[in-house]
C-alpha cells in the first residue's frame, strides 16, 4: 500500500513540476499517517483556524503564517526542526493546499529527505456558492478531525 501511494504522489509531483517529493490526496496522507510510524503530518494553519475550524488528531501544528495579519512565522524552520526528524516522511497540510505547498518547498530546501503536500487541504476549494467544506479536503473525505 505505501509504495503505491508514494509512486502516485511522485507521479503527481513530476506532472505538476513540484520541487518536492510528492503530492498526496487527503486519504493517501491519512493512510501514510496511520501506516508509517515515521510519517508526520504537519498542519501549518493558523491557531485561529485550528481553534475555530478543527484539528487533526496526531498532527504536528506549526503556523506558517499568523492571524490576523498573516505575517510569515519567522520561527517556522526552528519549530519544524525541533518537532520533526529530517529523515521522516513529512506531509504538509493547510486550508486548501497553498501554504502547505510553500512549507514543503522550504522543508526540502532545509534538507528534509521526504516532503509532500496534501492537495485540497483541510477544507478544500470553494464551491460555486463560495463555500468551503463541500468540494475536496480532509473533512469532506470523512477523515478524523475534532473541533475545539
Amino acid at each position: 500500500m505505501i509504495p503505491e501511494i508514494l509512486e502516485r504522489a511522485r507521479a503527481r509531483a513530476r506532472q505538476m513540476g513540484l520541487p518536492y517529493d510528492g503530492a498526496l490526496t487527503p486519504a493517501e496522507a491519512y493512510q501514510l499517517m496511520t501506516s508509517d510510524p515515521q510519517a508526520r503530518l504537519v498542519d501549518v494553519r493558523t491557531q485561529a483556524e485550528l481553534t475555530f475550524v478543527g484539528r487533526i488528531p496526531g498532527a504536528v501544528e506549526i503556523e506558517w503564517q499568523s492571524y490576523p495579519g498573516m505575517q510569515l512565522n519567522p520561527r517556522f524552520p526552528q519549530e519544524l526542526e525541533r518537532q520533526v526528524d529530517k529523515n521522516a516522511r513529512v506531509m504538509f497540510l493547510c486550508r486548501s493546499g497553498g501554504r502547505s505547498h510553500q512549507a514543503a518547498v522550504l522543508a526540502k530546501q532545509l534538507g528534509y529527505a521526504q516532503c509532500y503536500n496534501v492537495l485540497e487541504g483541510f477544507e478544500g476549494e470553494r464551491d460555486p456558492q463560495g463555500h468551503r467544506n463541500t468540494v475536496g479536503g480532509w473533512r469532506v473525505a470523512g477523515l478524523p478531525w475534532v473541533q475545539s
